[in-house]
């Protein structure tokens, strides 16, 4: 599967349970390395690296999901919509 149709299922699963989100697009006016999915989800700030099944996180967003964690938002790596509902059943946000 794509990353782009993960991605979409993504997106059509946040806006079923009511959340903000967006797509960010990495250029030369963003952070290097910011997550694919930035949400609100029930008043807390989302993060999420979307990636296919195999697909390989870098070395930089990793780091950025851990700042994006110490700064008391929630950040993890989806490779489906089960991983974003998973991850956000586990913070409770769900």
């Amino acid at each position: 599967m794509k990353e782009k149709t993960i991605e979409r299922q993504i997106r059509n699963y946040l806006d079923s349970i009511g959340s903000w989100h967006i797509k960010t697009h990495g250029n030369m006016f963003s952070r290097a390395g910011t997550p694919d999915i930035l949400a609100c989800v029930n008043g807390r700030f989302v993060a999420i690296e979307v990636k296919r099944p195999g697909g390989v996180v870098s070395e930089l967003q990793k780091a950025n999901i851990e700042l994006i964690k110490k700064a008391g938002g929630v950040a993890f790596i989806a490779y489906s919509v089960e991983d974003v509902e998973r991850n956000l059943q586990k913070e409770h946000l769900i």
